[in-house]
């Protein structure tokens, strides 16, 4: 009987209806760090950053410090344009499509040069700043917001681009790589579930 009565209050606690929010968390603690979290709990946006930090520490430091820079610098000029001049529409196809390229480019170890890297880098931060941009002015977080996400943007691809540079044991970059296809992967299966029949 002792155990049964923590166990209806557990599931009567589980049960309680709560706010649901859709695409943006709301931390309580103000509109930089709902934005700093919104980038660490959105895959869409994460896995194609881990992605490019990924490729750039494969290139080496020179291509790491290039993405570490350019991709948080984009992210903002999109993010800037998302704010002024929001849109409703779908990321599904942007989604697909960068965890396909950017995780095929890491699992085949794509001997880019760090220009390369910073172009792909800036197309990305431009594509996804926007659309963050625009979740940001839905939301009513503006540029704080926004500026959350660009610092975790920033820190997030800092970190992981100097921890891939400084693997030196061959099987720690087939590791990296094995990551890569496992993004890739992912955006297969969003393709999949994109063309599948209602």
């Amino acid at each position: 009987m002792r155990r049964t009565v923590p166990l209806a209050v557990l599931i009567a606690a589980l049960l309680l209806p709560t706010v649901a929010q859709a695409h943006l968390v709301n931390t309580g603690l103000g509109p930089f760090y709902d934005g700093l979290l919104h980038f660490a709990l959105t895959p869409e946006d994460l896995l194609p950053a881990l992605a490019l930090a990924l490729l750039g520490g494969l290139r080496g430091a020179r291509a790491g410090r290039v993405a570490m820079f350019a991709l948080p610098g984009a992210w903002l000029a999109g993010g800037l344009a998302g704010l002024a001049f929001p849109t409703t529409g779908s990321t599904a196809v942007v989604t697909t499509v960068s965890f396909l390229l950017l995780g095929g480019l890491v699992a085949a170890d794509a001997r880019l040069r760090p220009a390369w890297v910073g172009a792909i880098a800036i197309v990305l931060g431009l594509v996804h700043g926007y659309f963050n941009g625009s979740a940001m002015a839905a939301a009513k977080l503006g540029a704080l917001g926004l500026a959350g996400i660009v610092s975790a943007v920033f820190v997030f691809v800092a970190l992981i681009a100097a921890l891939v540079v400084a693997l030196r044991a061959p099987w720690t970059r087939i590791a990296v790589r094995v990551a890569g296809s496992w993004i890739a992967a992912a955006g297969l299966l969003l393709l999949g579930w994109s063309l599948r029949t209602p």
